[in-house]
């Protein structure tokens, strides 16, 4: 049965999309130093909310401030941040699309120069400059992640998204690879997946029945492996009362890293899994109308768009009208992108996308 992009979708915690597209939490650099929300960083995300974008995410908002991961993020670990929250929450909600705040922290990549001082992981990681959490410290990163979506929950956001994917702080946790800790953290995936969980639990417990929680994963790269993935998102789906699994996949129509024989795509693995109740979403080269028709038909349950989103701030409305839209072909002007809402600051850290920007 095909799924029309327009069609709305109701999550277990009684929350409703009004379509099936969702604004990908996409690096900006656009807000102030200490973590406030800035007059550019509220224009682009309202501008996607007015766009059509039935769930409009922030950019990964770190929930401690040694885990800021860039220059111009989006703070959400101090009570100071409320003001701009509520600002952006409201008129976000005002174009009838969900608010919602990806909750993160940047663990050994958060950069020396951004925190001034040594970072923090499971692990130490010389390569990194990193140091080893203490046990203590892990306990205290667990309630930080919770107090966060407890303060974004007074903001008056809809939900948050717990960022465990793209080698951020608890992928670090749940990677094999970088995290060689011996306490209840580390060895078995069921301890590293410990940190995760307990994060999950204890906002759904602060938080109520009420309000919409997803957790987002990447199944591949940064020491992840498909297989523990695969279960970890099992785990969620079973046992944790999640909304929505976001699955990171960086190209949906690929074949996975791990099995590289496979005849299946690495969608087509993802999609074995029983979601039950959870809705799934997933990113990675979803571009044009097409390739929106594709994923839902497939069994998503709706698409989070990244890069057709920085070109189209009305994605969503074009695709609706016309299914087999296709976006602008890079590289596009500066002005271009001015006039879809980014500032100059946002332009200039697009010129990191080879052949993005003219």
């Amino acid at each position: 049965m095909s799924i029309e992009p327009s069609s709305y979708l109701t999550f277990n915690c009684g929350k409703t999309m009004n379509n099936r597209f969702m604004l990908a939490p996409l690096t900006n650099q656009q807000s102030h130093e200490d973590g406030k929300l800035s007059d550019d960083e509220y224009h682009w995300l309202t501008m996607r909310a007015k766009g059509g974008f039935g769930l409009t995410m922030t950019c990964a908002s770190h929930v401690q401030e040694i885990g800021k991961g860039f220059s111009g993020q989006l703070g959400i670990f101090s009570d100071g941040h409320i003001e701009g929250h509520k600002k952006l929450a409201s008129q976000i909600k005002s174009f009838e699309s969900l608010a919602v705040v990806q909750l993160h922290h940047a663990g050994m990549r958060s950069p020396f120069e951004v925190i001034k001082t040594k970072a923090v992981c499971p692990s130490d990681s010389e390569k990194h400059n990193a140091r080893a959490l203490l046990l203590e410290e892990v306990e205290q990163l667990k309630e930080d992640f919770i107090s966060a979506a407890v303060r974004a929950q007074k903001c008056g956001y809809d939900g948050v998204e717990v960022h465990g994917a793209h080698g951020y702080i608890l992928t670090q946790f749940l990677s094999s690879k970088i995290n060689q800790r011996t306490d209840k953290y580390g060895g078995s995936l069921e301890n590293r997946a410990r940190l995760l969980f307990d994060i999950v639990k204890g906002i759904r417990e602060q938080c109520g029945s009420e309000f919409l929680l997803g957790v987002r994963l990447s199944p591949e790269r940064f020491g992840m492996k498909l297989s523990e993935m695969k279960d970890v998102s099992q785990t969620l789906i079973n046992d944790y009362n999640i909304d929505f699994l976001d699955l990171s996949l960086w190209d949906c129509f690929k074949t996975p890293e791990e099995l590289p024989e496979s005849k299946q795509s690495l969608l087509e693995h993802i999609l074995e899994l029983d979601y039950k109740n959870v809705k799934l979403t997933v990113a990675g080269n979803i571009r044009t109308g097409a390739n929106v028709h594709r994923i839902l038909n497939a069994g998503v349950d709706f698409a989070t768009i990244g890069r057709s989103a920085i070109l189209h701030h009305d994605f969503p409305k074009r695709v609706i009208e016309d299914s087999n839209f296709e976006p602008i072909k890079n590289p596009v002007t500066e002005d271009y992108l001015q006039n879809e809402g980014l500032s100059k600051t946002f332009i200039n850290y697009m010129r990191r996308w080879e052949g993005f920007v003219k």
